[in-house]
C-alpha cells in the first residue's frame, strides 16, 4: 500500500492531531485497543506484505482487472460495515466527491491495476520492493508541488541513495538482463501513483468536515464504481471461480484493503503517524519472504542488497530537522495533520 504505504497509509481531518491519543481525536478513528499496538502493528506488516503474494495468486485464475475489481469490492464492503456499525455518514457536497474520485483513481483503481498487471510478469517479490520506493517519488514530487517542504542535505541525499538502491534490485550493470521491463515499470508507475495521490488530498481534503472513515469508505466505493465500469470493456466474465485465486482477492480485499485501513487508523491515533507509518519498511522485507518462501521464487543477491539501500534512503527522505523550540508545537501538529491526511488517503500495497 502505498502505502501504502501502503505504502504505505490511511484522509483525517488536520485539526484532529491523531499523533496521540488525545481528546482531540476524532471519535472515528479511534479503536479498542484489546490487543497492544506493537501486536496490530505486526499484524499489519504482515497483511500487507502479503499482499503481493496474494496478487500473484490472484492473477493466475482472474485478469488483473478482475482482482483489482474483486479487491475494492471486498474492501468496500468491510469499510461499509464499519460506517453502520459506527453511525458514519456519507460526506455530502459534489465537490467532496469529485476530489474522491481523483483520490480513488490515484490511490487505488490505477495503483491496484497497475501491480495486478505487474505481476504477471514480474516476481511479488520485485513488485513489493518496488512499493518501498513510493516514499522516494513522494519527496521528490513534494520538493516541487508542496511549499512547506524544504530539501535539506540528508533528505537529498537519501532521495539518492533510494534511487542507487533501486538501480541495485534491477541489476543496473547487467543492462537489466532478464528482466521485464514492462512489467517492472508498471510497478514503479504504481509506487508513483500513490505520492500523487497524497498531495492531492492534502491540497483538497485536509479541511474536510467529514471523518477519516466516511472519506476513505466513500474514496473505495467511487474505486469500486471506476473498476466496474471498466473491467467489463477490457474483460470477460470469468468461466469458473478457482478456490485458491478467489480466496486470495477476497483476502486482498476483506484484510488488505478493508480491515488493515481501520487497524492503521488506531495505530495513528495510539502511536501516532510517524511510528504507525513505520510499516512501510516491514512490507518488502515480508513481501520478499513471502514470495520466496511460499511461491518458490528466485532471489538473486542485489535484490535483498538493493532493497535494503532503498528502504535506507526511504527512511533519510523521511527525516526532518527538529523545529525551533518556540514553533515545535505548531509545526508538529501540521505535519501530524498531513500525515493523517495521507492515512486516510488509502495508499497502500
Amino acid at each position: 500500500m502505498s502505502v501504502t504505504r501502503t505504502g504505505a497509509t490511511p484522509p483525517a481531518r488536520p485539526s484532529a492531531g491523531p499523533s496521540a491519543p488525545s481528546p482531540s481525536a476524532p471519535p472515528s478513528v479511534r479503536s479498542p485497543r484489546a490487543l497492544d499496538w506493537r501486536i496490530r502493528f505486526g499484524a499489519l506488516s504482515l497483511i500487507w506484505g502479503f499482499s503481493f503474494l496474494l496478487i500473484k495468486v490472484g492473477t493466475e485464475g482472474y485478469a488483473p482487472f478482475q482482482v483489482t475489481l474483486g479487491r475494492l469490492l471486498f474492501g468496500t464492503a468491510v469499510l461499509a460495515v464499519a460506517m453502520v456499525v459506527r453511525r458514519e455518514r456519507l460526506p455530502r457536497g459534489a465537490r467532496t466527491w469529485a476530489h474522491l474520485a481523483v483520490a480513488a483513481f490515484f490511490l487505488n483503481a490505477l495503483p491496484f491495476s497497475l501491480f495486478a498487471y505487474a505481476e504477471l510478469t514480474v516476481p511479488s517479490t520485485l513488485a513489493g520492493i518496488c512499493n518501498a520506493t513510493s516514499p522516494l517519488w513522494g519527496m521528490a514530487l513534494s520538493l516541487v508541488a508542496l511549499s512547506e517542504d524544504r530539501p535539506t542535505r540528508r533528505r537529498v541525499a537519501g532521495l539518492g541513495l533510494g534511487f542507487l538502491g533501486v538501480l541495485t534490485v534491477l541489476g543496473a550493470w547487467q543492462g537489466f538482463s532478464g528482466l521485464d521491463v514492462g512489467g517492472t515499470a508498471m510497478a514503479l508507475l504504481a509506487s508513483l501513483s500513490y505520492p500523487v495521490g497524497w498531495i492531492y488530498v492534502r491540497r483538497t481534503l485536509a479541511d474536510s468536515s467529514s471523518s477519516t472513515l466516511s472519506l476513505t469508505g466513500s474514496q473505495l466505493l467511487l474505486g469500486t464504481v471506476q473498476l466496474a465500469a471498466v473491467t467489463p470493456l477490457f474483460t470477460s466474465s470469468p468461466t469458473s471461480f478457482p478456490l485458491l485465486p478467489t480466496l486470495a482477492v477476497v483476502a486482498l480485499g476483506a484484510l488488505g484493503t478493508g480491515f488493515a485501513v481501520l487497524v492503521q487508523y488506531g495505530l495513528v491515533a495510539e502511536v501516532g503517524p510517524t511510528t504507525a507509518q513505520m510499516v512501510t519498511y516491514f512490507i518488502p522485507v515480508i513481501a520478499t519472504a513471502a514470495g520466496v518462501l511460499v511461491l518458490g521464487e528466485r532471489l538473486s543477491w542485489n535484490t535483498p542488497v538493493g532493497a535494503l539501500v532503498v528502504l535506507a534512503g526511504a527512511a533519510l527522505t523521511q527525516s526532518r530537522s527538529r523545529p525551533p523550540h518556540r514553533t515545535a508545537r505548531r509545526a508538529g501538529a501540521r505535519a501530524d495533520g498531513r500525515a493523517g491526511t495521507e492515512a486516510g488517503a488509502g495508499g497502500h500495497p
